[in-house]
């Protein structure tokens, strides 16, 4: 479901996630209400009824709680029996902050109804001042779990100085 808001030249969209959707989200310290809604701010839009997709392109960014996201680009996927959303793709520069962590890839694929979030390309999680990065993240949204792959890198910093 949309709700469209213009302001000038920039475009604000709120995307109501589906109820299977409303879990609490936690990647390594990133948590985001996933019963909140979704605003979707976007230089464009273009939705394309027969396939089931919206595209959002032009410094793309999104919020939903206190979990900031921004793109070059992102795919609103629908299912086709129900018109909840499914999946959301994002690519070119994907970053998800909060006020004390951050993640970054080249794209990232939240899907909605497997209960995963992928991260692919150069992937980098930052929290404090530890870091690890690999090719690739996959992160279970139903029980918290990761798996990094692909010469994965940490910097674990101790306690102390």
């Amino acid at each position: 479901m949309f709700r469209i808001f213009v302001f000038g030249a920039v475009l604000h969209t709120v995307l109501v996630l589906p109820a299977a959707a409303q879990t609490a989200i936690d990647l390594g310290g990133i948590t985001v209400d996933s019963a909140a809604a979704v605003e979707v701010a976007a230089d464009t839009l273009s939705v394309d009824q027969d396939t089931g997709k919206a595209v959002f392109t032009g410094n793309v960014l999104i919020g939903q709680g206190d979990l900031k996201m921004s793109a070059d680009s992102v795919e609103v996927v629908y299912t086709q029996a129900t018109g909840s959303i499914a999946r959301l793709l994002a690519s070119g520069g994907v970053t998800f902050v909060t006020a004390t962590e951050a993640a970054e890839a080249e794209n990232a694929d939240y899907n909605i109804e497997a209960g995963t979030l992928t991260l692919t390309g150069d992937v980098l999680l930052t929290q404090g001042p530890s870091a690890i990065s690999a090719q690739k993240m996959t992160v279970n949204l139903d029980d918290g779990s990761a798996v990094m792959e692909g010469r994965v890198r940490t910097v674990l910093q101790q306690g102390g100085n």
